[in-house]
């Protein structure tokens, strides 16, 4: 299975940072993570279910979640719990980072943000309730630019 030229340079990075961690991006994590990389829009697990058996006949359930489960742990992807969906995450090698998503109601297009005030002002927030922060995802529901405006995205 062939991917765009930008995800096999990222799919290269992701087998280094997994190479770096002790870990291994077998065949089939790589082609899960490919396809999620390639995909327009958030990727469910029984949508990538239905497009891995086009190469690999006997893939069930517990095969793409096993892949996804190791990708999500070596944080390789996010999961959006509000779509039940997965979007790649390759730019961050060496921590977990601040991860903000806006999702478009209209044309479903999601956006990750990397706002490290916002992410602050929730330790804050959580730190005056007597609350530490182990791993934040904030998922925010909206219009984009393009359809606010009334342009097609």
């Amino acid at each position: 299975m062939g991917f765009a030229p930008r995800t096999e340079a990222l799919l290269t990075r992701a087998a280094a940072i997994c190479e770096s961690r002790g870990v291994r991006l077998t065949d089939l994590r790589r082609q899960v993570l490919g396809l999620i990389l390639d995909a327009s829009q958030p990727t469910g697990a029984y949508d990538l279910l239905d497009r891995l058996r086009a190469t690999r006949e006997g893939a069930a359930p517990p095969t793409v979640y096993r892949a996804l489960d190791f990708l999500l742990e070596n944080r390789l992807i996010h999961k959006l719990e509000r779509l039940s969906a997965f979007v790649g995450c390759i730019a961050h090698d060496d921590h977990d980072h601040a991860a903000q998503f806006l999702i478009c109601q209209r044309c479903g297009k999601v956006t990750e943000l990397e706002d490290h005030e916002l992410a602050h002002a929730l330790e804050d927030a959580a730190h005056r309730l007597g609350f530490t922060v182990g791993k934040a995802t904030i998922e925010a529901e909206g219009q984009c630019a393009a359809c606010s405006s009334g342009v097609a995205a």
